[in-house]
């Protein structure tokens, strides 16, 4: 039977405007980081993407190197996205990046237009578009010549193959260079996408505040410290679960007897707000206003219905905010 969107996707879903453009996102968004590859059921993944826009979830987020094997993720998005949504492209928001190892030999990863060039076209085959809306630069290349690599971003939003075009991983000076290096070839930098989390917060210590200054957007990634700040660790590491099954996704060393402690207790402060653990670490990063949206993963449909709640309730009040820090030892 042929997809039909919900018609009240929209009524529900917050959306905010990306920094100083014309772009909002909705406040939760779906990335493909995992259980989109050709190891996952392709009858799950559609079922993931049309529970996300039935729900007012327009953006979908990707890279090149997405799978595994690297490439699947895009053509099992594009598969859906020919059979279910050749009437909604317009709607949607599709983003992916270049920057980690893709081919063999000397021009398969990096920052080089002619890696990025190559890789977008690949992209765009592989999902079947003329063009993404945003086109990331995954992670900073220090081989290659920052201006290089803004130029080829620029020059790609100029051939019409992405929309907007934003940063991934860079630390706040090379943001800084990169942003205005952009500015001064006319394509603005549109969203930077970093690791984010209420365990991981490095981007405090002045990413944030540069990129509220140079009107860019903030999309964190992880917000959920790769499943640790869900109820799926408290007790130990499930047999089912992405740290059992996937190599390096999640070390067991993270999960110490004091982490799952500040778990429990996170866990019961969440209770108390009437949320779930994860609902309140997506609501703890959406309490800013500097960030745009939170990328969400999810291996089944329920995970994403289970984090739209975090929507009604993304106030925190003073003692709320140090009780967080005190567990955590922020303070």
């Amino acid at each position: 039977m042929p997809y039909t969107p919900h018609p009240d996707r929209y009524q529900a879903m917050a959306y905010r405007r990306c920094g100083r453009s014309g772009l909002s996102l909705p406040a939760i968004s779906l990335g493909l980081w995992h259980n989109f590859g050709d190891v996952d059921p392709l009858a799950t993944c559609r079922q993931i993407v049309h529970t996300a826009f039935d729900h007012g979830i327009t953006h979908f987020d990707l890279a090149n190197n997405y799978g595994p094997p690297p490439g699947s993720a895009e053509e099992n998005f594009g598969r859906i996205l020919r059979d279910d949504f050749r009437g909604y492209r317009d709607e949607l928001v599709i983003s992916s990046k270049a920057g980690y190892g893709m081919w063999d030999g000397p021009y398969g990863d990096g920052g080089s237009r002619k890696y990025l060039v190559a890789s977008l076209d690949q992209s765009l085959r592989r999902m079947g578009l003329d063009y993404v809306d945003i086109f990331y630069h995954h992670r900073p290349d220090t081989g290659t010549p920052l201006e290089e690599t803004v130029t080829a971003l620029d020059h790609l939003v100029r051939q019409g193959k992405a929309l907007y075009v934003g940063l991934s991983n860079y630390q706040p000076d090379q943001t800084a260079h990169a942003v205005q290096l952009l500015r001064q070839l006319g394509t603005p930098c549109l969203i930077h996408q970093p690791r984010y989390s209420m365990l991981d917060r490095w981007v405090e210590d002045g990413l944030l505040d540069l990129l509220e200054r140079e009107n860019v957007g903030c999309i964190p990634f992880s917000p959920l410290a790769q499943g640790l700040l869900t109820d799926k660790y408290l007790t130990g590491i499930p047999a089912d679960s992405r740290a059992a099954k996937l190599p390096g996704a999640l070390p067991p060393s993270q999960l110490t007897p004091q982490a799952r402690e500040q778990l429990r207790q996170l866990d019961q402060l969440a209770r108390q707000r009437g949320q779930t653990l994860a609902q309140m670490a997506l609501a703890w990063l959406l309490k800013d206003p500097r960030v745009t949206s939170v990328l969400i993963g999810a291996s089944r449909p329920a995970q994403i219905t289970d984090s739209l709640p975090a929507l009604t309730n993304i106030q925190f009040d003073p003692s709320e905010l140090a009780a967080i820090d005190t567990i955590l030892g922020e303070q």
